[in-house]
């Protein structure tokens, strides 16, 4: 079982697509937080939680469809590199930074090549 979990994870961008589901997360996490943790409400929530959802979304896009790790990259980097601005400072620039940290895994990800 271990060894179907190696392959399986080795076959994919595993770890950009768990980075940039944990930014989403965290991106979600902060409009829907108490007020006391939060800098604004408003309609300002409603892009977090979106960009959030679309983070999330290209990180399970490059776990199980890796042949578009491309466009899931490039989509990660553009919506924490965007939370910065309208979704309090991207999570408290927590996940800005882990969502553009896997975008760029995500993008750079090779598959293996058997020799």
């Amino acid at each position: 079982m271990l060894l179907t979990w190696r392959r399986w994870r080795t076959g994919r961008p595993f770890w950009g697509g768990l980075a940039a589901v944990v930014a989403g997360a965290e991106i979600c996490a902060i409009p829907l937080a108490p007020l006391k943790i939060m800098l604004q409400q408003g309609i300002a929530g409603i892009p977090s939680v979106l960009m959030g959802l679309v983070m999330i979304v290209m990180g399970l896009a490059a776990w199980f469809a890796p042949h578009y790790r491309g466009l899931a990259g490039v989509l990660t980097v553009l919506c924490a590199a965007a939370a910065l601005v309208m979704s309090n400072l991207g999570g408290f620039l927590i996940g800005t930074v882990i969502g553009i940290l896997g975008g760029s895994m995500i993008f750079a990800w090779q598959p293996v090549t058997e020799p």
